[in-house]
């Protein structure tokens, strides 16, 4: 990325429905800290997206500290990046209910959320029909340049864009048309079973767990049954899939020895366990501290919501004029 971007504005969030794993470091939050020097990083907790599927007020509450302090953990540096609570600003909501209003269901049909709900027959709420309105106002409100995504969420860039055109063309040009970064190498994070790793799939492996819970879920990622002396297929296989990020340094050596036969699907667990531990455990440390100081979390948050609450206010007495509700 070029200088002249240092600038530009990027937007991301996560939801705090679960502990956070190490799909959520790869896909996302490791870029957060790339990107933190370079952009004005505006980094949200999606505490009202959550409630599309979260009903227990305790453990979101519990989770929105999580969160948070998982990204202090990793070295999100608050007077550098953003960092606030999407409930904080009401504005979200509000644009969001604007642009439900000139947004057809047969279009919000579309979304993979939806379909995947459907094709699972399962009861959906209009939370979860309408989360890429929602989704589309926290990116939209800042005007954001830049969106760090996975290869399965570019729909939710994509409907943010033509949201974005098509309140123009009604209103006159009001909004930017943001771009996705989707980083090559990990667009999808596959989980223990060679889905992508999500909560909603309880195939993770969390990032701040104990080092037992992590051995756990290490050893239970799927494979075939071939034995040790058996030739193998690096590419195929879900625990090479991981090593690729955290084995980096034997990479090579443990691709010859999959192709060649020399490794059993044990000792291919026990070198990933390794690795993953010894990238958790110094963060997981810096966890633990963070979550035993609840009211510095508390003001960070505060801090960042007082931040952007401006530019949020901005935003919607523009929308407000535009639309026609401001007398």
């Amino acid at each position: 990325m070029e200088e002249s971007e240092k600038r530009k504005v990027l937007i991301s969030g996560i939801k705090p429905t679960g502990d956070l794993h190490i799909g959520n470091y790869l896909g996302a939050m490791q870029q957060f800290l790339e990107f933190q020097e370079k952009f004005e990083s505006v980094i949200f907790i999606a505490d009202y997206h959550a409630l599309a599927t979260a009903y227990d007020p305790a453990r979101l509450k519990e989770n929105i500290y999580r969160v948070a302090a998982g990204y202090l953990a990793i070295g999100l540096n608050p007077s550098k990046v953003t960092l606030f609570k999407q409930s904080d600003v009401r504005e979200h909501t509000e644009l969001a209910w604007v642009f439900n209003s000139i947004t057809t269901m047969p279009y919000l049909m579309r979304a993979h959320a939806f379909k995947d709900a459907e094709a699972r027959n399962k009861e959906i709420s209009v939370g979860t029909f309408d989360y890429p309105m929602l989704m589309a106002a926290d990116i939209l409100m800042y005007d954001a340049d830049v969106v760090p995504v996975g290869q399965d969420q570019k729909q939710h860039i994509e409907f943010a864009r033509d949201t974005a055109e098509k309140f123009n063309r009604m209103y006159g040009e009001t909004f930017k048309l943001p771009e996705a970064y989707i980083k090559d190498d990990v667009a999808t994070v596959p989980g223990i079973d060679g889905q992508k790793m999500s909560k909603s799939y309880r195939n993770t492996i969390p990032l701040f767990a104990s080092d037992e819970e992590i051995k756990k879920q290490v050893f239970a990622i799927v494979t075939d049954s071939k034995g040790e002396s058996e030739q193998k297929d690096p590419e195929s296989d879900n625990i090479f899939a991981l090593h690729k990020f955290f084995s980096k340094k034997e990479l090579s050596d443990l691709e010859k020895r999959y192709k060649e036969g020399g490794i059993g699907y044990k000792e291919s667990k026990e070198i990933l366990y390794e690795n993953i531990r010894a990238f958790v455990t110094p963060i997981r440390k810096q966890y633990d501290t963070l979550l035993g100081d609840r009211s510095f979390i508390e003001s960070v948050l505060e801090e960042g919501a007082a931040k952007v609450r401006p530019k949020a206010e901005a935003k919607m007495q523009e929308v407000r004029r535009k639309i026609g509700v401001t007398l």
